[in-house]
């Protein structure tokens, strides 16, 4: 049977291994100081090279890919987008728009079911159902951008508003509507401008909000919630993007 290759060994990548060892696939991990070109002259053709490590590093391993693994990419983080790839010459990779949370020292944690696209959906679909956790494939590459964008609405209006509220989702959602619909519509506008693509907003806003009530005790801002702002702001500074309440909240955290 071929192997998988996986880079990356964190919370994410360790959940996504045990699933496709589960069923059968043999695995090789490719840590954070590993010479990737060295193990891809050992395992050239792979059946897929999931890479799982953080956002902030996935340009740099994207840059030093071996081109023997360039046609057989499976990507799995936060705030993708096609882009992302793209800028890489990486072409029809399998993507997974990852619903499930993993915390050190407890088991993953599903919200809604995990939408996979890509010439491996099937196959980390297989893994995550394996280990208890819901997955679906989807057809379209239409398909895929908007669960990309869903995903990207809902972790940055969370973590942007959370900024400001503290709490969980479901009392952002309850008590602070009014902000948290004004840093949804910014960031639609933020990924609008990245994705070159004019969204259905009330899908959009309807799939967050399935999120939201799906786990409503999900704590709403994380440690990398500054980041975030932060990053969104340079896209809006990119783009001539006016997102008032984004600076606004801004001028809170970082004066």
């Amino acid at each position: 049977m071929r192997t998988i290759v996986i880079i990356g060994l964190g919370q994410l990548g360790r959940v996504f291994a045990g699933g496709l060892l589960r069923t059968g696939y043999p695995i090789v991990p490719v840590n954070r100081h590993d010479d990737m070109l060295h193990i891809a002259a050992a395992y050239p053709q792979p059946l897929c090279v999931l890479i799982a490590v953080a956002e902030a590093d996935l340009h740099a391993v994207l840059a030093a890919l071996p081109a023997t693994w360039r046609d057989r990419v499976a990507l799995i983080q936060n705030e993708l987008l096609p882009r992302d790839w793209e800028s890489h010459q990486i072409r029809n990779p399998t993507v997974a728009a990852v619903w499930f949370e993993k915390k050190k020292g407890a088991e993953s944690k599903p919200l809604i079911p995990t939408p996979v696209y890509g010439p491996q959906a099937q196959l980390i679909c297989a893994a995550l159902s394996a280990i208890d956790i819901p997955a679906r494939s989807v057809d379209r590459a239409e398909q895929l951008l908007y669960e990309l964008v869903r995903k990207n609405v809902y972790i940055l209006t969370s973590n942007i508003a959370g900024i400001k509220t503290g709490g969980n989702v479901g009392a952002l959602w309850a008590h602070h509507r009014t902000l948290a619909s004004a840093v949804a519509q910014e960031v639609m506008d933020i990924q609008d401008w990245l994705t070159a693509h004019k969204h259905d907003r009330a899908k959009l806003l309807d799939g967050m909000l399935e999120a939201f009530e799906a786990d409503p005790q999900h704590a709403c801002c994380g440690r990398s919630a500054p980041d975030r702002l932060k990053r969104n702001l340079g896209f809006a500074n990119q783009a001539g993007l006016a997102v008032p309440k984004l600076r606004e909240i801004a001028a809170e955290v970082f004066s």
